[in-house]
């Protein structure tokens, strides 16, 4: 399973590349306005650190627009992948960008018929918001399994990038359910690194190696 990096916080890009596990960044409208940059200064830094998928999100409603913009986002950079709003205008313009060569992540999914849709019109990736499923009393990850049964049975290439991780749980689920992609932000991402029986064995072994030092 591939991971990516929700955020556009450069230097948590710059940190979280160092450590070896990330494979692409997702960002958002929210993500950027929350850096106080101008977007296309944050979106080229980006592209200069990571060597992967980087979604960047188009703002228009309407299928002509989205389709400009897409075209100005993926001129940015060979790893640029368009990511489109999951309405009628929004699949209609991910069916003429795919045509083009263009890749796009279809966004705010919130069921495993709207995934149904972006993959008939070509989408490279449908993003299942999980999180926000489960904080309305729906289990996210159950619509991750929809799809990924639905895909399987067609054979669609669309590949399914988990979204709106809130923990490490989400991420297990993702991998044991087969999902191509999770992204997450920063704080769950240091979170898979941790677990109180690797600290104590850590532990151990250093007073015990101290012990050798002693003797010696």
């Amino acid at each position: 399973m591939k991971i990516f990096i929700d955020t556009a916080d450069v230097g948590q890009i710059k940190e979280a590349w160092s450590w070896g596990i990330i494979d692409g960044v997702t960002t958002n409208p929210s993500h950027i306005a929350k850096t106080g940059r101008k977007p296309l200064e944050v979106y080229k830094e980006i592209c200069k650190i990571v060597d992967g998928p980087i979604s960047l999100e188009t703002i228009s409603l309407n299928a002509k627009e989205i389709v400009k913009e897409g075209r100005a986002l993926a001129k940015l950079h060979k790893n640029v992948v368009v990511k489109v709003p999951i309405l009628k205008e929004g699949l209609k313009a991910v069916k003429q960008l795919s045509s083009e060569g263009i890749k796009t992540n279809v966004t705010v999914t919130f069921s495993p018929l709207q995934a149904l849709l972006a993959a008939k019109c070509g989408a490279t990736y449908i993003s299942p918001f999980v999180g926000r499923l489960d904080a309305v009393g729906h289990i996210g990850m159950d619509v991750v399994r929809q799809i990924k049964t639905i895909y399987t049975n067609y054979g669609y290439k669309t590949q399914i990038l988990t979204a709106a991780v809130r923990h490490p749980l989400h991420v297990l689920e993702a991998g044991l359910i087969g999902s191509d992609v999770c992204t997450m932000s920063y704080d769950v991402l240091e979170q898979l690194y941790n677990h109180p029986l690797t600290d104590l064995g850590v532990e151990i072994f250093l007073k015990d190696w101290a012990k050798t030092q002693q003797q010696a």
